[in-house]
């Protein structure tokens, strides 16, 4: 197939080797990584009651789930060119530890503040844990062999994710919610020992003194953090059009400015202009960060319609999200078929197609209609996002050799994350105004959701819910389209994929 011809020739400094390893010790290592950094996403939602009753800070608990996914997402970048400048080894053992000690420090938290405190430092170790494990997958295996693992990671990162509320509930109820944080500690002992005993690389032999662009590091933190604390804050601690959502949007642009200042100057900057004058590269970072968008729609919103429109309980609500766990990766894992026939961009451009078809199917769903209807839906989707995303990562890493493949990752990481933030911050508001128009000005999804915990919702309430709904799937399905235009329109027909040993 075209897009795995090897390119002319592989770009300066890219070939440092591959990394040497018992591939199914440090594939074990990589999954229980995986696991770890996304059930800490996601375990604490349903443990907030039990944490607040101890430590209190009803307030702002949110920060809970905001400095973490904060944390994670700002870091992205700093790491992902930390481990192509000094190697993936020692950033995830870093990270692994960091991650660690911020689980600890949780369990010990003795007020709502320092838990939220140690929650970021979790963060700050979990950003090293997802990017470096998605660039570790493609330094140990050929391309021929990168759908395997990629798909074996996308399951775990899938069913961690879902798990994770369960999980959080049973360890708050019959143990300690600090549990939930000293689980922790023994699954991330194993990974690390895995990875420090069997994970070897190569020894650069440049005699160059790395050089770290710490600057652009702290300055990208900085940009990240206001951005997106503006963004998950926004509408929910203050309004919108208000002197804090202005200033924090002012500061973050104004910090933007003094990045791209920085990174002009840095000799080895934390985001090169490569990552986005590629048009390989920067294809796939805005249609993953399409995706990030899109994936608020069922992750976010579709547990609640299932218990206000539908009726079902919380555990049913949940099984209806999850049955897409169970076709994206069997998806994922099947699309080597398809990209080695037409190739990594028309594989994609299939995958979010059909997807676009399948978020606009949703609003034509009956009302109140049957459990089994969004579960189709839902068992579609994962099939085409499967068919989507894997493709574009597998073959955005084999287009960069060893020394640009970590930033390369990360960069992809870092949109597709964003776009889940802006995705939470914009279909939120979309929610809540269609809320607000049928129930009036009271009416919203913090307002829905009590109701549906108190047993009140109303005949109304649930149209209302539909609707809002049905507008955020309109949305997703909008965000789905523009993912399949930026790859049709940016993205060449066939990457520029690179050479490796024994092709």
């Amino acid at each position: 197939m075209g897009d795995t011809r090897p390119a002319a020739r592989e770009a300066a400094g890219q070939g440092r080797g591959t990394a040497t390893a018992k591939r199914g010790a440090v594939a074990t290592a990589l999954m229980l990584s995986m696991a770890l950094a996304a059930l800490d996403a996601t375990v604490v939602s349903t443990a907030v009651p039990q944490i607040v009753g101890d430590l209190g800070g009803f307030s702002v608990f949110s920060w809970l789930f905001s400095g973490y996914l904060l944390a994670v997402t700002v870091t992205l970048p700093v790491y992902g060119k930390l481990s192509d400048t000094f190697g993936r080894k020692p950033v995830l053992v870093a990270g692994a530890v960091l991650f660690l000690l911020g689980s600890l420090l949780c369990a010990l938290a003795w007020n709502m503040g320092a838990l939220i405190a140690f929650r970021v430092v979790q963060g700050l170790g979990g950003g090293a844990l997802q990017g470096t494990v998605q660039t570790l997958a493609a330094d140990l295996y050929p391309l021929k062999e990168r759908p395997r693992i990629q798909a074996r990671l996308s399951t775990v990162w899938a069913v961690s994710a879902v798990a994770g509320p369960g999980l959080g509930g049973l360890l708050a109820a019959y143990a300690d919610w600090r549990w939930i944080f000293l689980v922790n500690l023994p699954v991330g002992a194993v990974a690390l020992w895995l990875i420090v005993r069997h994970l070897h690389e190569p020894e650069r032999t440049s005699g160059t003194r790395a050089r770290v662009d710490w600057a652009g590091a702290l300055a990208v933190f900085a940009t990240g953090g206001v951005l997106l604390t503006a963004l998950v804050q926004g509408g929910v601690a203050w309004p919108w059009r208000s002197a804090p959502s202005f200033a924090l949007f002012a500061a973050g642009l104004a910090l933007a400015g003094l990045v791209v200042a920085i990174e002009r100057r840095a000799a080895e900057p934390i985001i090169p202009g490569w990552v986005w004058r590629r048009r390989t590269i920067a294809a796939v970072n805005l249609a993953l960060g399409a995706l990030g968008l899109l994936m608020v729609a069922p992750a976010v919103f579709l547990p609640t319609y299932a218990q206000a429109v539908l009726g079902l309980d919380p555990v049913t609500a949940g099984f209806v999200l999850s049955v897409w766990t169970l076709s994206w990766p069997l998806s994922a894992a099947l699309s080597q078929h398809v990209y080695r026939r037409i190739g990594f961009r028309d594989t994609a451009l299939l995958g979010i197609g059909a997807a676009t078809l399948i978020l606009l199917a949703f609003p034509l769903l009956p009302y109140p209609g049957a459990a089994w209807q969004p579960m189709l839906l839902m068992l579609l989707l994962g099939a085409a996002l499967g068919l989507f995303q894997l493709p574009l990562i597998v073959g955005v890493q084999s287009t960069v050799g060893w020394s640009e493949r970590g930033t390369t990752t990360a960069s992809v990481l870092f949109c597709r994350q964003s776009g889940q933030t802006i995705g939470a911050a914009a279909f939120g508001a979309v929610a809540n105004g269609v809320l607000a128009a049928r129930l009036g000005s009271a009416g919203d999804l913090d307002s829905v959701v009590r109701d549906l915990d108190a047993g009140a919702a109303a005949g109304a309430t649930r149209h209302a819910v539909a609707e809002a709904v049905h507008a955020v799937y309109l949305g997703a399905a909008g965000a789905a389209a523009l993912a399949f235009l930026l790859l049709l329109c940016l993205a060449p027909r066939h990457f520029p994929v690179l050479a490796e040993p024994g092709d």
